[in-house]
């Protein structure tokens, strides 16, 4: 498989710091889709701020908002925000707007619908917050691209949103795997299909590092073909679902019994901590 890789910026030129202050890393749930990822001083967001749960989901609460939007530890210094798909429960473009306009340090990546979303919001042509927004033009079945960007490494495929291909046929799903500090691998899939003829086309891709941390929507564990993707496709060391519906019981001995045996994000604010330890 043919793979871009973009440099936006070298090491040697990256100001920020990637020593460990603590030594696991850890992903926070913020709401939906939404999770920060912290390895040490380096902090990634997916999904972070949006606008509609569809009165069916979690919503970003109030105070992890403010929190992002002031910069309150432990939800400053933080260097990317990817934004998986233009939807309104993932993706709030003002909003955004407003977080790089808080925290300087970030840069965006995100498919080119989300990127222009906001590029339209930005009045002055010359504004310099454009060159942090990095809106990725990818094909349904076609090539990762790889990105160097300080600390990270981001690889970006598209796979169709669920529900394809009888609708969400436009939508530019991302799945994003981002390795921080070349120690810890997160993969985090949007609103992704759990159909492996998606997953079938890239083998290499999926298996050409390990994922310690897998973030994929909640209904991935509704059938065995999507539990196979998650197993022997992505073989992540753990797995927590998202975007549960928030009628879904926190206890799991409550759930239906496809959701018994899995972790779940379902309170905004919880942690999990991220295992590094490769499989043998």
């Amino acid at each position: 498989m043919i793979r871009l890789v973009i440099c936006l910026f070298s090491c040697c030129a990256w100001s920020g710091a990637s020593a460990s202050d603590s030594p696991t890393p850890r992903a926070h749930y913020i709401a939906n889709m939404g999770a920060m990822i912290e390895h040490g001083q380096t902090k990634i967001v997916f999904d972070p701020l949006f606008r509609n749960d569809f009165d069916t989901y979690d919503g970003v609460p109030a105070k992890i908002e403010a929190a992002l939007l002031a910069g309150v530890e432990p939800w400053n210094s933080i260097d990317a925000v990817f934004i998986s798909h233009y939807h309104e429960d993932h993706f709030d473009p003002a909003t955004i707007l407003k977080l790089l306009g808080a925290q300087q340090t970030i840069e965006l990546f995100g498919p080119e619908q989300a990127a222009a979303a906001i590029r339209e919001l930005l009045v002055d042509p010359e504004d310099p917050l454009r060159e942090r927004v990095h809106g990725l033009s990818l094909k349904n079945g076609g090539a990762a691209i790889d990105i160097e960007f300080g600390p990270l490494l981001i690889e970006a495929i598209r796979v169709p949103h669920a529900g394809w291909p009888g609708s969400h046929e436009d939508v530019e799903n991302i799945i994003f795997r981002v390795t921080l500090d070349s120690e810890t691998t997160v993969m985090h899939f949007g609103d992704a299909d759990p159909v492996d003829e998606h997953y079938s086309e890239h083998p290499e891709h999926w298996k050409e590092r390990q994922t310690h941390f897998a973030m994929p929507p909640y209904w991935f564990f509704f059938s065995n073909e999507g539990r196979q993707i998650l197993g022997d496709r992505i073989g992540a060391l753990d797995v927590v679902g998202m975007h549960v519906p928030t009628k879904v019981p926190d206890d799991a001995a409550n759930r239906s019994e496809n959701l018994q045996d899995v972790d779940l994000f379902t309170q905004p604010g919880e942690t999990r901590d991220i295992s590094t330890i490769d499989a043998q």
